[in-house]
């Protein structure tokens, strides 16, 4: 009788090397690139690993991003439950897709983020200021890499940033791999609740702002409702400081374990720091549950039939050791031209942020190691916490000293 290999549980359990993808998922990519898993609900999506198959997944017109749709893998109960009850434009297909995110382009531009550049170093200092002048040891995480991209996205925004601690509350349940679909709903609905009212504020006292370009532009004009700019909202503000935040303090650790890495990045040009940033996009990919599509109708990847209503996931973080496209992959070299990555998705739904995300982690990354050029860890590596438990991958805390 044949060996029948069983389906394993997705998302799949690290290995000894935190900042690594899950071993099994290195062995499928090089001995199964399209394979069977199981997810929480019992149903068995495919899973694609290979690089040039995730590409051409995230790109092909006949898979949706609907959670909605029969098949549709979602992430957790959590998950599944909110994007169900509340739409948001990374939950639909074109052309929906692109009339909402289109409203968005013109305040993610490279050209606008580049001129935040001084407001964003003026934030990093400040709050390196303080890190300095306080306690040591000091949780980078609470004192440090949550604040800069939670000011940044407020500011954008115009979210007061005196609710942080409530944004971040629901923020972090939204995230959990952990949270019911009762919990997760209950935040999603606090938070929009939140920021429906702040909408509604103003269209009457409009400031210089995303959300009340939307509200003067959109719900005053009745192209859209309260609730639905609400919800981009919600996507623009948890996704804002969630993905940069665990960037920057899981990009800390892994260069603080590479000092060599951590010396050229200190110490190089402008053209270098750009590589390390992509380099260590590539290198950690924090959204490792992969990427979520069911197919439309029957279909061909990577060589593997698929037919209509099977559940996708695009394994970005596997991909993105793909030895084709990344020679050494489990090696960290910021001096690798990795910009290629996949770590902000691909295709139409590729992360509408990530020009920002790329600007914060440039002057976080050179303005920390050049500030506090003995800053090391407070506590053992395998001592730490790592977010095992959450959708976005980091570190719960990150005790630091210099």
């Amino acid at each position: 009788m044949a060996d029948v290999r069983p389906v394993e549980q997705f998302p799949m359990s690290r290995g000894r090397c935190p900042f690594d993808p899950p071993p099994e998922l290195g062995r499928r990519l090089h001995d199964e690139p399209v394979s069977r898993v199981r997810i929480w609900d019992g149903s068995e999506p495919w899973l694609f690993t290979r690089y040039e198959d995730v590409r051409a997944l995230l790109t092909d017109p006949r898979v949706s991003a609907d959670p909605d749709r029969a098949g549709y893998p979602a992430q957790t109960p959590g998950i599944k439950a909110r994007r169900s009850r509340f739409k948001s434009f990374i939950g639909m297909d074109d052309p929906e897709h692109a009339a909402q995110r289109r409203l968005l382009t013109g305040d993610f531009m490279v050209k606008k983020i580049q001129g935040m550049r001084p407001r964003i170093q003026r934030i990093v200092d400040e709050l390196l200021d303080d890190l300095l002048a306080g306690p040591k040891p000091a949780d980078l995480v609470q004192a440090f890499a949550l604040p800069v991209p939670s000011l940044v996205i407020c500011e954008l925004l115009g979210v007061p940033y005196a609710d942080r601690d409530f944004f971040h509350r629901c923020s972090k349940v939204l995230v959990s791999r952990e949270a019911t679909a009762e919990q997760s709903l209950a935040a999603a609905e606090e938070l929009l609740d939140y920021l429906a009212r702040l909408v509604e504020k103003k269209i009457d006292d409009p400031a210089d702002d995303v959300l009340s370009r939307l509200a003067t532009g959109q719900v005053a004009t009745g192209a859209m409702t309260v609730e639905e700019v609400a919800s981009m909202g919600q996507l623009l503000l948890v996704a804002g400081h969630e993905t940069t935040a665990n960037m920057i303090a899981l990009g800390t650790v892994a260069l603080l374990e590479n000092p060599d890495q951590l010396a050229a990045v200190r110490d190089g040009d402008d053209a270098l720091l750009a590589n390390a940033v992509e380099e260590l996009l590539r290198y950690l990919t924090i959204v490792h549950s992969g990427r979520r599509r069911v197919a439309l109708e029957d279909l061909e990847i990577g060589g593997q039939t698929v037919r209509k209503g099977e559940g996708l996931v695009a394994a970005t973080d596997i991909a993105n050791r793909d030895e084709t496209q990344f020679p050494e992959p489990d090696k960290l070299d910021v001096t690798r031209k990795a910009r290629h990555h996949v770590a902000f998705g691909y295709g139409v739904h590729q992360c509408l942020g990530q020009p920002l995300a790329r600007v914060e982690l440039q002057v976080v990354y050179r303005t920390l190691y050049r500030r506090i050029p003995t800053l090391r860890l407070a506590k053992p590596l395998e001592e730490l916490k790592f977010k095992h438990d959450m959708a976005v991958y980091g570190v719960h805390e990150l005790p630091v000293t210099w």
